[in-house]
């Protein structure tokens, strides 16, 4: 089933233009949509969850007119967003077990079964006894997971689902996804450039409400082979060099120099070497492209 964003409006009370006339058409698989906090990610996912309301514009999921028929949607969405309470002291198997209730699994039988393989394919099956709240960051991830696959989901958000987890632990949760999001549509809300390399197959990059690019990993990184390029310099002159070229990103060096990576049609000057393109660096380009148009 493929998602169909056309011409979506949203303003806050304060004047915040949140989304800003965005269309986005998505299909089944990961999509990652990419941008800084603030771009307007959250605003985007709560509002095609039915969360809240748009101010014009329209959302059509296969034949559901999202917008008008909200409970349509919500019977066969899956959304975990960037953080979400639990009770305390009930179990991971009994929490989900009164999630399938209230979404109308009425057969005892049923939901057990359902609730064990929920379990199993989120790798908690061997933890459902201990209380959810006693649960690592990943592992309350992961238990997201669970609980929206409860009602088998053709659309499934996450939004942020990565942040503030250990190496570890986000690479066990992307793992998941990955397993689950092959048969449906899977948004994927993310400021973090790696989990889009890794796990999705079409993305765009959202900023100030707007789409700036709508491409695939490959395509993005594609795009830029050939005008990347790179210098050791020292700190003190990382100022002169952003002044004069178009400087992407900069990482410190064990010794205190700095790599820095700039954008070029052409080689910038003799010291520089060309060196492959990175999803970061198209993520960094638009970015700054986009405040150059705001300027």
């Amino acid at each position: 089933m493929k998602l169909t964003i056309t011409n979506l409006t949203k303003t806050y009370d304060n004047g915040v233009k949140a989304i800003d006339n965005l269309s986005l058409e998505i299909g089944t698989g990961m999509f990652g949509l990419l941008g800084p906090n603030g771009a307007g990610k959250s605003t985007l996912m709560r509002t095609i969850a039915t969360l809240q309301s748009a101010d014009s514009g329209t959302i059509q999921f296969g034949d559901i007119n999202v917008l008008e028929d909200k409970m349509a949607l919500r019977k066969i969405l899956g959304y975990l967003p960037q953080s979400f309470g639990v009770y305390p002291k009930m179990s991971a198997e009994a929490l989900l077990d009164y999630f399938a209730t209230l979404k109308g699994v009425r057969s005892k039988s049923e939901r057990a079964t359902l609730v064990r393989e929920v379990l199993e394919i989120t790798n908690l099956y061997d933890v459902r006894k201990k209380a959810v709240a006693g649960y690592s960051g990943g592992m309350k991830q992961r238990f997201g997971i669970a609980q929206l696959l409860l009602n088998n989901p053709k659309l499934i958000i996450v939004d942020e689902p990565t942040a503030g987890l250990d190496p570890a632990e986000r690479n066990r949760f992307l793992n998941v996804l990955r397993e689950v999001g092959t048969n449906c549509t899977v948004i994927f809300s993310t400021h973090i450039v790696d989990d889009v390399k890794e796990l999705c197959n079409e993305m765009a990059i959202l900023n100030g409400g707007r789409i700036l690019q709508h491409t695939t990993p490959s395509e993005a990184t594609e795009s830029v082979k050939g005008k990347i390029w790179t210098k050791i310099i020292e700190r003190d002159d990382l100022e002169a060099m952003e002044a004069t070229y178009n400087v992407l990103s900069s990482n410190y060096n064990q010794d205190n120099t700095l790599n820095i990576r700039v954008y070029s049609e052409a080689q910038p000057a003799s010291d520089f070497r060309a060196v492959a393109p990175q999803l970061d660096d198209v993520y960094f380009i638009a970015l700054k492209a986009d405040l150059e148009v705001l300027a």
